[in-house]
């Protein structure tokens, strides 16, 4: 066996200065985790291009379908509490497979809504098992990269990033051929739902904890145990120091800021255009593509970029990348300037997911799960009050001043990124 490879009990020795032989458990399991992320993001964008179809056949007015789905993420709030809860019970794995297939039927659901009440909850459903597909598939993510002893968690995003783009284009094939929203669904919670399940397989077996080193005196909370009440779930501060406490929320805001800037290209990308340039449907929905191709390729590659550079340097040379290509666009509007800032933002904030969930699931002191489940929380927080903000300044002002806000946000993640590794993986 190589030197630096994992011994029996799931211990690491220290790396050396070879890059460690990696088995093909682990090799096998980053391609299944992999899997997971790529459909968790095919699954729900694919949704995106039918929303006109659904407004039509509800017969609703944009207020109420926009109410409807501003609901989704208070799902996303509330569930996300229990993921760590659930990890502790059922592992990672098994909670990550479990309920991918049950957000792939809440998307068939969505799909079938007659109602705007159907739709707000079938929504909110979508939202619930999102947020905890997410925690538990980057919770297992984690697992495998300690394996690897160096940075795969960019990738895993770039999977993610790049299921939306190919789901976003079926569910466009899918209007543009006319196919039933129902068929639809249903084509996807079969073939989404069965990848899901023969990835299981495929995951890394035993405790959630086995490739974490032993911390001497630690306790059985902090060794992976969650207490079962729900505020174990999240916010109990008996299990964490108030300084760990001050930490994780530290990260939180890193994701709020980071999931805003999203938010801008993936909400209001589209309408800007529009609204400012009166850019064709097509031209106008490159806002959104240059935003999460640009984000697809910073994941693709942020893994050799973190190695070399550490977390923190990336999140705010990203940072610094994001608000200059805003802020250009905003200062000289036109459609090219527009596409390069969205392209900008979305790759300035590649990294930053795998970055702070990475950090809040190897915080000392902090229960297993718990970090990266308040992390999680704290991102779904940002995705719920930002659009309405971006909203209610848009009408105030014009949707060209509202984004001014997307610059800042980058401020605030040059002001929380301090909590970041300052040390490339390649050198832990």
């Amino acid at each position: 066996m190589n030197a630096h490879a994992s011994s029996p009990d799931g211990s690491l020795p220290p790396a050396g200065p070879l890059r460690p032989a990696i088995d093909p458990v682990a090799r096998r399991a980053r391609w299944a985790v992999s899997l997971i992320f790529f459909l968790n993001g095919a699954s729900f964008c694919a949704l995106l291009p039918r929303y006109p179809e659904l407004v039509e056949s509800i017969g609703l007015s944009n207020t109420a379908f926009g109410l409807a789905v501003g609901l989704g993420p208070i799902g996303g709030l509330l569930s996300g509490l229990f993921a760590a809860r659930l990890m502790s019970r059922f592992g990672s794995a098994r909670v990550a497979v479990t309920v991918q297939i049950i957000a792939s039927t809440s998307h068939l659901l969505v799909y079938l809504a007659g109602s705007w009440l159907w739709l707000a909850l079938s929504l909110a459903l979508a939202m619930a098992a999102d947020a905890i597909t997410d925690i538990s598939m980057n919770a297992h993510g984690m697992r495998v990269e300690r394996r690897y002893r160096r940075s795969i968690m960019n990738s895993y995003h770039g999977w993610w990033s790049l299921g939306a783009v190919v789901g976003g284009l079926l569910g466009a094939a899918g209007a543009q051929l006319g196919l039933p929203l129902w068929a639809q669904g249903l084509m996807g919670l079969l073939i989404f739902g069965a990848l899901a399940a023969g990835a299981f397989r495929f995951l890394l077996p035993g405790h959630d904890a086995t490739e974490r080193a032993p911390v001497a005196g630690a306790s059985a909370a902090s060794a992976g145990d969650v207490p079962g009440d729900i505020a174990a779930a999240g916010f109990r501060i008996a299990g964490m120091s108030v300084r760990a406490l001050g930490l994780v929320t530290a990260l939180g805001m890193v994701l709020v800021f980071a999931g805003a800037t999203e938010d801008a290209g993936n909400t209001w990308g589209a309408l800007f255009m529009r609204s400012t340039f009166d850019a064709t449907p097509f031209l106008a929905g490159m806002a959104f593509v240059a935003l999460q191709g640009a984000q697809t390729v910073g994941r693709f590659t942020g893994d050799a970029v973190v190695d070399r550079l550490g977390d923190r340097t990336t999140a705010r040379l990203g940072a610094g990348v994001g608000m200059a290509g805003m802020s250009l666009a905003l200062l000289v509007p036109a459609p090219a300037t527009a596409l390069l800032g969205f392209a900008a933002a979305g790759w300035g904030v590649a990294t930053l997911f795998p970055a702070a969930f990475r950090a809040a699931d190897d915080l000392p002191g902090v229960p297993h799960g718990v970090g990266i489940t308040v992390v999680g929380w704290f991102a779904r927080l940002g995705f719920f009050v930002t659009p309405p903000l971006v909203g209610a300044l848009a009408d105030a002002l014009t949707l060209r001043y509202a984004l001014w806000i997307v610059p800042m946000y980058a401020l605030g993640i040059l002001v929380f990124s301090g909590v970041l590794s300052t040390r490339g993986h390649a050198e832990s």
